[in-house]
């Protein structure tokens, strides 16, 4: 528990911004949001009922009882634990009982040494009738932002719908567009430090009212949950706990509301991006930036730096990690490149240019082949399948395929949606440990063919998997029930007259240079 305390001082110590910055952080927060939110509306028992008999049974040491016994007799403690909401939400007090949390530390890596602090994650397990208090009211207020539009459009972090594959399905679409279309596109992955450890709460209460609209007993019942948070460390070989120390800085960790919370937090940090003319986009704390021009107007770079010395100033509250900030060039000879690193060194900036970044779990090369991707994957996918093939004789049938499908097929269709346009060469990779999988789980014979095998198990091959994916993403976004990002990247092709093909549903092709990225065309 010291340690890590320690290592949360030692971070905001490092980070604690001027009078100067603060002012510039406090004007970028006197946005006045023209919605409020001003009450909690009030449950019923039957919404309770189905609330607890859905969620998951995990039981917190802090626990009255057991979270299976709880579900076992919800008709009976259902009206007494309304009482105990209800008259949370209406006086915007949440009981101190329901802001301790229970750390249990994690080793990271099983031959890591187990003496050392530093070794350890840390696992925040709350009251299970805190997490039933905190879920009514994330509802509460996830309706009201949607309803009013308040999210940032381009944050796929602990939003329903979004996730890693669509934000970078949009990142990866505008970088081959502008590729095709003759420019040089720069990608730069920003790096947070213990982001979520380090919000400053009376920052997040100041947005919670100016930028959300957040007024009245709902934002006295958010300064109650922040205020006088407890925690402390129990082993599970241990039963005697640590001392109890006060949360002082970050979003609860293992609460249903600290990512909302986070998310919430980064709130201004679209418009700042976007008075530089960059495009970005962000998942939780990974924020992407990216820009293209013509190799003969690298203006978009002096626009790209000073993006990041407006954000590093922005978020000096938070602990940028500048010199783990990767930047990705895609196109471009070695002349345009030596430009490009002479504007970073004039802005102050370390131009750490790679051939390879990982984002969001996906290898990016700087020319999209995605090979470097495939490699790994395969890799990946071999590993899991010797491991499942040394335990075949053991398992049935159903069995090996739920941990195909959990550890192989997974991997496969993780962000696949890439993939569109790579040489049969690059993807043929992954057809292979496909078969590899089929020929484990129905015990066929290696020289067999393999097509009967997967049409026995309903398996698409890897390339139809793809277009899949792919179509079922443009289904969405012609019928409107895709993402706001993915959706303004289709057009409806619309003839100048009236033609037979006016209803057919037909998609207008972009006008680009057919020139060849990575294997895209």
């Amino acid at each position: 528990m010291s340690f890590f305390n320690n290592k949360l001082v030692n971070i905001r110590k490092s980070i604690v911004p001027s009078s100067s910055v603060l002012a510039n952080i406090s004007a970028s927060d006197d946005i006045s949001c023209p919605h409020h939110l001003s009450n909690f509306d009030v449950i019923t028992v039957e919404e309770i009922t189905v609330l607890i008999r859905s969620m998951k049974s995990t039981t917190c040491p802090l626990d009255p009882i057991p979270t299976k016994l709880l579900k076992a007799t919800v008709s009976v403690l259902a009206e007494p634990i309304v009482n105990i909401i209800n008259t949370s939400l209406l006086n915007g007090c949440v009981p101190k009982a329901l802001k301790i949390a229970v750390i249990s530390p994690l080793l990271k890596k099983s031959n890591l040494d187990c003496n050392n602090p530093c070794n350890y994650k840390l696992i925040s397990n709350l009251p299970f009738l805190s997490k039933i208090l905190e879920k009514i009211v994330a509802s509460q207020i996830v309706k009201y932002l949607n309803h009013h539009n308040i999210f940032e459009k381009l944050q796929s972090g602990f939003r329903t719908g979004h996730s890693t594959e669509t934000a970078l399905t949009r990142v990866v679409n505008d970088i081959i567009i502008s590729s095709d279309a003759g420019q040089i596109s720069i990608l730069m992955l920003l790096d947070l430090s213990a982001a979520f450890d380090t919000v400053d709460y009376t920052i997040l209460l100041s947005r919670l009212g100016n930028l959300v609209g957040l007024r009245g007993t709902v934002l006295k019942w958010f300064e109650s949950y922040l205020a006088n948070r407890e925690q402390f460390v129990l082993k599970s070989d241990d039963s005697t706990p640590s001392i109890s120390t006060t949360v002082q800085y970050g979003v609860p960790q293992g609460s249903v509301l600290g990512p909302l919370f986070f998310s919430l937090y980064m709130l201004p940090l679209g418009d700042i991006i976007r008075k530089h003319n960059v495009n970005f986009h962000s998942y939780a704390d990974d924020t992407q930036l990216y820009v293209s021009f013509k190799p003969d107007d690298p203006s978009y770079v002096v626009s790209l730096t000073n993006c990041f010395t407006s954000r590093k100033l922005w978020m000096s509250n938070l602990s940028l990690n500048s010199s783990k900030t990767e930047v990705l060039v895609v196109g471009g000879d070695a002349k345009t490149l030596d430009t490009i690193a002479s504007i970073f060194t004039t802005n102050g900036i370390t131009f750490k240019r790679t051939d390879c970044v990982k984002d969001l779990g996906v290898l990016l090369d700087g020319k999209l082949s995605f090979v470097s991707h495939v490699n790994a994957l395969t890799k990946s996918c071999f590993l899991q399948l010797r491991s499942i093939a040394k335990m075949q004789r053991f398992l049935c049938r159903w069995d090996s395929e739920k941990l195909v499908h959990a550890f192989v097929s997974s991997r496969l269709d993780y962000c696949n949606a890439l993939l569109l346009g790579c040489p049969y060469q690059t993807v043929s990779r992954l057809q292979l440990r496909q078969n590899a999988a089929a020929r484990i789980v129905t015990r066929t014979r290696k020289y067999d063919h393999i097509t009967p095998v997967l049409k026995s198990l309903h398996w698409l091959p890897v390339s139809y998997r793809v277009d899949y994916k792919i179509l079922l993403l443009t289904y969405k976004a012609i019928h409107g029930i895709a993402l706001a990002y993915l959706c303004e990247i289709i057009n409806l092709y619309i003839p100048g007259r009236y033609l037979c093909s006016l209803d057919a549903g037909y998609l207008k092709v972009p006008v680009i240079n057919k020139t060849s990225v990575g294997g895209h065309t």
